[in-house]
């Protein structure tokens, strides 16, 4: 059985494990406070949510305004900490490496600012493989809206039906239903206790990541 024509990822909690070079942003923006350091299992559930969710579990007893204007230096220290300390979750490059070896392509849909993504493109050694990056910022809606799943199709000239989403967030499979394109739930990824993934309904769900170097896997 081949692979789709084209894999569009999430980046956070599918292909990316970057909660360590996030819990270094929260943690700087904790010593300047004088608060002690915050632990990775406390903040790796929250990291698929957004900057604004990690910002509330590093400080929970801050009103939410005040928290909101704390987002751009939330930004400015995951910046400086882009890379250093996470990477791709084990069986990530092997399934990229036999998506490519099997004539397909890929890409990345992710909520994370798109100059950040970008920036990690040469970290990883992906900025000639991924055939597409659109970020949260890139056009005018961002997921659950289908607008980048649509645009990221379009720009690889395939449609929703020739691709395959795969994320590990509520909104990631949302996305996909609304774009009719067909999805895969990462159960690797970040997840808050009382998430529940079976009731996204996507339609495959995958437990590891190198499921995704099984192509029988993907219509499962």
């Amino acid at each position: 059985m081949p692979f789709p024509k084209a894999v569009l990822f999430d980046l956070d909690g599918t292909l990316l494990d970057s909660a360590p070079d996030m819990l270094a942003a929260v943690n700087a923006m904790r010593a300047r406070r004088e608060v002690e350091p915050m632990a990775l299992g406390a903040l790796r559930p929250h990291v698929s949510k957004g900057a604004r969710a990690m910002v509330g579990a590093a400080f929970p007893d801050v009103d939410a305004a005040t928290r909101e204007g704390w987002i751009p230096e939330f930004l400015d220290c995951y910046r400086a900490a882009l890379g250093r300390f996470g990477g791709p979750f084990e069986g990530v490059e092997p399934a990229l490496a036999a998506i490519e070896q099997a004539g397909s392509r890929w890409g990345i849909v992710t909520n994370k600012p798109e100059a950040l993504a970008v920036a990690l493109m040469p970290l990883l050694g992906w900025e000639s493989r991924c055939g597409v990056l659109i970020g949260g910022d890139t056009l005018s809606a961002r997921k659950p809206d289908p607008l980048p799943l649509h645009v990221a199709a379009d720009r690889m000239g395939l449609t929703a039906a020739d691709c395959v989403y795969v994320g590990d967030d509520e909104r990631d499979i949302a996305a996909a239903r609304a774009a009719g394109m067909r999805s895969i739930v990462a159960l690797w990824g970040y997840r808050l206790d009382g998430d529940d993934p079976v009731a996204w309904q996507g339609d495959v769900m995958l437990e590891d990541p190198a499921d995704l170097a099984r192509p029988e896997r993907w219509m499962a």
